[in-house]
């Protein structure tokens, strides 16, 4: 009841227009569901740790499985299929390059109405630019191939020279440096209005690069093999209260679901196509994958140490205890395995600017534990993601979890609730809720369903109930109860078909709804002018 009257009261502040809450979302890129030492990973993330512990963290959060149609769902609060930001049957154009409608806005164009300053700084992935579509600063990463020395980048939609290789530039430290600078600059010119700030990380999405020091800390920790850190995480995670589900066995049998077909000849004989045990991987093959972890693990390390600074900023303003802090990841961790952007060096030192390394199936499988698949798909691997929520003034609760399940669609919701707004007028009913009676209570928010679809990947939740299907391990229906079994090991589909075909028809019926608002007012489809990768697979 405590909590409840203190969230109350900040309510009915922000009604009344007085200290409205500050609102930092931060995003990370293709991180599993237990990287964090707070989601029971081995990783050092004292920064997320100390959120985790100072609020909320909650289990059953959703993401759309991959990179951009999660980002359209996080900006808009719609699911990507009805903006066109992901790929439907019948919708041409809709996808990577799809144009959303007009009425499709991004939440900074909805918070600067209500007198919000608003900031962008690192990865972007969405149609248009970001001044453009209601941002007062910029800092844009476009070239998501180079950590060290990005060649498309930007700021306040004015392209940057490209940074040269040696120069002491690092994608997490530059994107907090520019998130640091507005903050700033908010302080000294604009302290009488609260901010959002959209921190988005390109960490750790591949190539696996970070700078040394920082993969000298996990050099010998993953030797052991992924079979041994992928149990001791479930063990932390069972113990502290995380997951109650078994532990999903490895797909020794499902590669990764792109790769590039020169890849494995370039990357030698230490790549590993599927996530066989530990034990049967030759000794080249366990060394170099325990060096792609050990990078991994580095990329997350200093994205939190990133983070950290940004929170001392945020100190040094006296800002920390009326901001809103969430933290995410836009899709679990990646199985992929390619070459882009400048290729592959075997001489280069791994994890240098000069190696194109991907984390592939085994350790996915790993920092996505104890839940099944990886990125692109939409079984839990895929889809879900730890939710910090972290708001001193406005969170009563310490360390605590909450199970109640929500979605990326949720986000926009919450924060207009919170910022005293109201959802923009003669606009499609948004199908997410406000989160903000789940942050005094769980369980206070309840979806009549959750729907996915990706790569004809798809998937709807019911209540406790999901269905599931693989386009490539066939397409077949998969039946699931997740109250108690989220790594999704007990297939129902042949004991309730009628659960089967009812949630079928539901999955169908919205996807009808998401095509014919997909449809209005659709602009010319534009032809594709590239491809990120080869569309081949080895399952």
């Amino acid at each position: 009841m405590n909590r409840l009257i203190v969230l109350l009261a900040v309510f009915v502040a922000v009604a009344h227009g007085a200290d409205k809450p500050n609102i930092v979302l931060i995003v990370a890129d293709d991180m599993g569901y237990s990287d964090a030492g707070c989601c029971g990973g081995e990783i050092a993330t004292p920064n997320l740790d100390k959120l985790a512990l100072g609020g909320l963290r909650f289990t059953q959060f959703y993401n759309t499985a991959r990179c951009w149609p999660s980002r359209g769902a996080l900006m808009t609060g719609y699911y990507a299929q009805q903006i066109r930001r992901d790929e439907i049957a019948g919708v041409p154009g809709a996808g990577f390059e799809g144009i959303r409608p007009k009425w499709a806005r991004l939440v900074p164009e909805m918070l600067q109405p209500l007198g919000y300053r608003t900031y962008h700084s690192g990865k972007w992935h969405i149609d248009g630019k970001q001044l453009e579509n209601g941002f007062d600063h910029s800092y844009c990463i476009e070239d998501h191939n180079r950590h060290f020395n990005p060649s498309e980048h930007r700021e306040d939609d004015v392209p940057l020279p490209p940074v040269e290789r040696g120069s002491g530039y690092y994608s997490a430290t530059a994107i907090a440096d520019h998130a640091i600078k507005y903050l700033k600059d908010h302080a000294v010119n604009h302290a009488d209005k609260p901010f959002f700030t959209y921190l988005c990380f390109t960490s750790p999405h591949f190539p696996l690069q970070a700078p040394a020091e920082d993969i000298a800390r996990y050099r010998d920790k993953y030797r052991v093999g992924w079979d041994v850190v992928r149990e001791a995480r479930y063990e932390r995670m069972k113990k502290l209260g995380i997951v109650n589900c078994a532990l999903s066995a490895l797909e020794c049998e499902i590669g990764p679901p792109f790769y590039s077909l020169n890849a494995f000849q370039k990357l030698g004989p230490g790549e590993a196509r599927f996530p066989l045990p530990w034990c049967k991987l030759t000794n080249v093959q366990r060394e170099f994958q325990a060096t792609k972890m050990s990078i991994h693990a580095a990329m997350i390390d200093r994205m939190d140490r990133e983070i950290g600074r940004v929170l001392d900023q945020l100190r040094m303003m006296n800002a920390l205890d009326n901001t809103l802090i969430l933290f995410l990841s836009d899709n679990g961790a990646s199985a992929e395995i390619m070459i882009r952007g400048d290729g592959h060096d075997p001489s280069a030192a791994p994890g240098s600017a000069g190696s194109y390394l991907c984390l592939g199936p085994g350790w996915s499988s790993t920092a996505n534990t104890p839940l099944r698949r990886h990125k692109v798909w939409v079984h839990e691997g895929g889809i879900s993601t730890p939710l910090i929520a972290y708001w001193p003034q406005g969170i009563a609760a310490r360390g605590e979890f909450r199970n109640n399940p929500a979605h990326l669609i949720d986000i926009v919701p919450t924060i207009l609730e919170l910022a005293g707004g109201k959802w923009p007028e003669n606009t499609p009913p948004p199908p997410g809720k406000s989160l903000v009676s789940v942050f005094a209570k769980d369980g206070t928010v309840s979806h009549d369903y959750f729907w996915w679809l990706h790569e004809n990947n798809r998937a709807i939740r019911v209540g406790d109930w999901k269905l599931v299907s693989a386009a490539k391990q066939g397409g077949d229906w998969e039946l699931y109860n997740l109250k108690t079994d989220r790594s999704e090991t007990k297939n129902f589909a042949a004991e309730y078909p009628n659960k089967v075909k009812e949630l079928a028809q539901i999955w169908q019926q919205h996807n009808d709804e998401f095509r014919a608002l997909a449809l209005k007012d659709q602009p010319a489809a534009r032809v594709r002018k590239f491809a990120f990768y080869d569309r081949s697979s080895d399952d």
